[in-house]
C-alpha cells in the first residue's frame, strides 16, 4: 500500500475507510482527519509549510541570534519614535533619565555612598590581588562605573574590580612576567588584557553570541570559584603573618609549603592584629547574611577597618615598625594609558589569553548578578547589550589606567539592600571615590597590608558554597564531578588549567549526552490514552505484540549508530521478556518521536536500515509524533515513502488502535 493515506500531508489518493475531513489552520495547507470504520478518528501527520532555502535559514538565523526579538517595539512606529528607540535601545541612560526625580536621587545617593564605603577598601585590595600598584584598583572604581552607568541596563549592578578576574589576572601575568621583576611591562599587560578583555565582550554582544559563556556551567564555576576561593585566601597568608618573601605560585602545596619555610619572618604584631580585624570582618559578614536589615554593617565594616588600623599604626608606628604598609600613593585622575597598550612582542599571546579568560569569566559574573537582581526586583535585562556595556567600559578602561572590572555581586548586593533605584548610585559611587583619589590619598600612607589580606578573605569566603556542592552530589552526580574537577585543578594544578578542566567537563557532559541519549520502553496507563516508560511508572503495562520505544534526543551522526544498536537490543530484550511470560509473538516496532527535534542525513539512513532489518525478521516499524523538522527530512529523502500509510502516526495511542485494528480485520 502505497503513502497516498490522507494522514500525511501533502498526498492525497485512497485511504483509510471510512469519511475524510477537512478543517482549516492557521496555514495555507488542509489538516485532513480520517474516520476509522471502527468509529476510531486518525489524525494526519502533516508536513511543514513549504519554505525555500534563504527562508529557511533566515528563520533559523533569527532563531540562533535573535530568540527574543529585540525589534519588536520598532514595528509600526514612526521615524522619529524609531529614532529615540533606537538611542533608549543602544544607551539606556535615555531611557530612564527623562523620568528621574529627586525622590531618586536621595536613595541613590544614600546606596551609592554605601557601596562607596565598600568599594574604596576593596579596590585597593583587589589590585593587590592581581599584583597591581593600590592605586590602579582605586582608578579601576571610578571611569568604569561612569561607562556603565550610560550604557548599562541593570538597576542595581555595582560595577568595580572583582576577586576571581583579580586573581586569574594577577596569576597568569605573573607566570610571565613577575610585577616586581619589570613593573612597566607588567602594566603594559596588564592594560592589554583588559583591552582584550572589553573588545571579546563587546564582539560577544554585538554578534549576539552570548550562548559561548554558557559553556561554563553552574556546576563548573562553582567548583572553580571555591578552588580560587582557596587559593586567594592562602595567598594571603603573607599579609596576615607578615611574610616578607612569599611564594608566587598559585598552588596549595607550595603555597602552604612557603608559609611553613619562612616562619622566621612572622610578626607577632602582624599576626594578632591581622586575625582580630579577619574575625571583626567576618562577624560583621555573617550579621549582614543572618539579618538583611543590618546589611550596613558588613557594607561599613572594610572601611572602618581600614580606618581603624591606619589610625593605630600611624599612632604607635614606633612600637608596631614590623608591620607592612602601603606606602606612599599618588593624588590626582585616572593618567591615559592608551600609549602603553602592548600589541607587539613576545608576550602578546599572554596578554590576549589573559584577556579571554578574564573578559569570560567578569562577563559570566557581571551578567549572572544582573540577571539575578533584576529578577528579584521584577524587571529584565537584556544580555548581549551588558556585555556590550561592559566590553565598552573594559575599552575605555584601559585606556585610562583601569584593569578588567565587571558587577561585583557583593556590591551589588549592598546596593540593593541599600535602596539604589537606579545606576545613579554608580555614578554617586565613582564620584565619592573621584574625591578620595583628589584629597584622601596621603591617608592610604599608613594603611597595613594586613587589613588587605584580611577584607581579601572576607570578600572571597563566600565564593565557597558548599551546601550548593551537596545539593550537586544528591541531584546530579555528573555535575558534581565537574564541580569537583574544576575545584581540584585549580587547587592542584593552576588557575588557568582549572579552568580548562571546567571547560572540558561542561563540553564532556554535552557529548555524553548527545552521543549517548535516553531510550526506553513505552507502556499504557490504563484507562488513559497516555503512553509512559515502564521503569518510571509501575502501572505501565506492555501491549500485547507491540515495543513501544521512546527516543528522547534528536538523531545525529553522533548518536545514529549507538540509537541502532540499542533499539536492537531492545527488540530483543522486549521478544525475550515475551517468550519468558508466555506473550504473544512480537509483530510491530513503535518509536515515538516526540522528543527527537532534529534528524540529519546519518540519522536518515539509520532509520532506512532499521527498517529493512526489521522487515527481514517480518516486523512492521511505526514512527509516532515526528515533528516538523523530521517530518520534512524524511519527505525529502523519500524514506517516507516506504513506510507507507500504517507507517506514521500522530500518537501512540492512534497507532496501537489503528494497527491492532487492521490486524482483527484480516481474514
Amino acid at each position: 500500500m502505497g503513502l497516498n493515506s490522507n494522514r500525511v500531508d501533502h498526498y492525497s489518493g485512497s485511504g483509510h475507510a471510512g469519511q475524510v475531513h477537512t478543517c482549516e489552520t492557521t496555514t495555507d495547507h488542509p489538516v485532513t482527519i480520517t474516520v476509522s470504520t471502527e468509529a476510531m478518528t486518525v489524525h494526519n501527520v502533516c508536513l511543514p509549510p513549504q519554505k525555500s532555502t534563504v527562508q529557511k535559514l533566515r528563520h533559523r538565523l533569527s532563531e540562533v541570534f535573535f530568540p527574543d526579538d529585540p525589534l519588536h517595539g520598532f514595528k509600526n512606529q514612526s521615524r522619529l519614535r524609531k529614532l529615540i528607540l533606537a538611542l533608549q535601545f543602544f544607551f539606556p541612560v535615555f531611557e530612564w533619565a527623562p523620568n528621574y526625580s529627586f525622590t531618586l536621587l536621595r536613595a541613590d545617593v544614600v546606596s551609592g555612598l554605601t557601596i562607596a564605603s565598600l568599594a574604596i577598601p576593596q579596590g585597593i585590595s583587589y589590585a593587590k590581588l592581581a599584583s597591581l600598584p593600590p592605586i590602579i584598583g582605586l582608578y579601576s572604581s571610578f571611569v568604569p562605573p561612569l561607562i556603565y552607568s550610560v550604557l548599562g541596563s541593570s538597576k542595581h549592578l555595582a560595577v568595580g574590580p572583582v576577586s576571581i578576574a583579580s586573581l586569574v589576572m594577577g596569576t597568569m601575568l605573573t607566570e610571565a612576567v613577575p610585577y616586581n621583576q619589570d613593573p612597566v611591562l607588567y602594566l603594559k599587560l596588564a592594560f592589554t588584557a583588559t583591552f582584550v578583555a572589553g573588545v571579546f565582550q563587546a564582539s560577544l554582544g554585538l554578534l549576539r553570541l552570548g550562548f559561548v559563556i554558557d559553556f561554563l556551567s553552574k556546576a563548573t564555576l562553582l567548583g572553580f570559584m571555591a578552588g580560587a576561593a582557596v587559593i586567594v585566601s592562602l595567598q594571603q597568608l603573607k599579609g596576615l603573618l607578615g611574610i616578607i618573601h612569599f611564594t608566587t605560585k598559585m598552588q596549595i602545596i607550595p603555597v602552604l609549603s612557603s608559609a611553613i619555610e619562612h616562619k622566621n619572618e612572622w610578626s607577632w604584631q602582624t599576626i594578632v592584629m591581622g586575625f582580630c580585624f579577619l574575625a571583626f570582618l567576618l562577624a560583621t559578614r555573617h550579621i549582614g547574611m543572618r539579618k538583611p536589615k543590618l546589611f550596613w554593617v558588613s557594607a561599613a565594616a572594610p572601611l572602618a577597618s581600614v580606618i581603624l588600623s591606619t589610625l593605630l599604626v600611624t599612632l604607635f608606628r614606633s612600637k608596631l615598625h614590623g608591620i607592612a604598609t602601603i606606602g606612599h600613593l599618588e593624588k590626582g585622575l585616572n593618567p591615559p594609558s592608551s600609549n602603553m597598550l602592548y600589541f607587539h612582542g613576545e608576550y602578546l599571546g599572554v596578554a590576549i589569553k589573559t584577556g579571554i579568560i578574564t573578559g569570560i569569566l567578569s562577563l559570566t559574573e557581571g551578567i549572572a548578578v544582573g540577571r539575578t537582581f533584576a529578577a528579584l526586583n521584577d524587571y529584565q535585562v537584556d544580555g548581549n547589550k551588558e556585555m556590550i556595556a561592559i566590553g565598552l567600559m573594559n575599552m575605555a578602561g584601559s585606556c585610562s589606567s583601569c584593569y578588567v572590572t565587571t558587577g561585583s555581586f557583593s556590591r551589588s548586593a549592598v546596593n540593593a539592600n541599600a535602596g539604589a533605584k537606579t545606576v545613579v548610585s554608580n555614578i554617586i559611587m565613582a564620584s565619592t571615590v573621584l574625591v578620595t583619589l583628589l584629597f584622601l590619598m596621603p591617608l592610604f600612607h599608613y594603611t597595613p597590608n594586613l587589613i588587605l589580606a584580611a577584607i581579601i578573605i572576607t570578600a572571597v569566603i563566600g565564593l565557597i558554597d558548599y551546601q550548593s556542592a551537596i545539593k550537586l552530589w544528591k541531584v546530579d552526580k555528573l555535575d558534581f564531578l565537574a564541580c569537583l574537577s574544576s575545584f581540584l585543578g585549580v587547587l592542584m594544578i593552576s588557575v588557568p588549567i582549572g579552568l580548562a578542566i571546567a571547560v572540558g567537563v561542561s563540553v564532556f557532559k554535552i557529548l555524553l549526552h548527545v552521543t549517548r541519549p535516553n531510550t526506553g520502553v513505552l507502556g499504557n496507563i490504563p484507562g488513559t490514552h497516555i503512553y509512559q516508560n515502564v521503569n518510571r511508572y509501575r502501572e505501565a503495562k506492555r501491549v500485547p505484540s507491540f515495543a513501544i520505544l521512546g527516543i528522547e534526543a534528536p538523531i545525529y551522526f553522533a548518536n545514529a549508530t549507538y540509537l541502532q544498536e540499542r533499539i536492537m537490543r531492545w527488540i530483543r530484550e522486549e521478544e525475550e521478556w515475551l517468550a519468558a511470560n508466555n506473550g504473544s509473538s512480537l509483530k510491530c516496532v513503535i518509536i515515538d518521536m516526540t522528543a527527537v527535534t532534529g534528524i540529519d542525513t546519518s540519522g536518515l539512513a539509520m532509520m532506512k536500515e532499521l527498517k529493512k532489518m526489521l522487515e527481514k525478521r517480518s516486523l512492521q516499524l511505526v514512527l509516532a509524533n515526528p515533528g516538523g523538522t523530521v517530518m520534512e527530512k524524511l519527505h525529502q529523502s523519500n524514506i517516507l515513502e516506504s513506510f507507507g500509510m500504517e507507517g506514521v502516526y500522530l500518537t501512540v495511542d492512534e497507532a496501537v488502535t489503528d494497527i491492532s485494528s487492521s490486524w482483527k480485520s484480516q481474514p
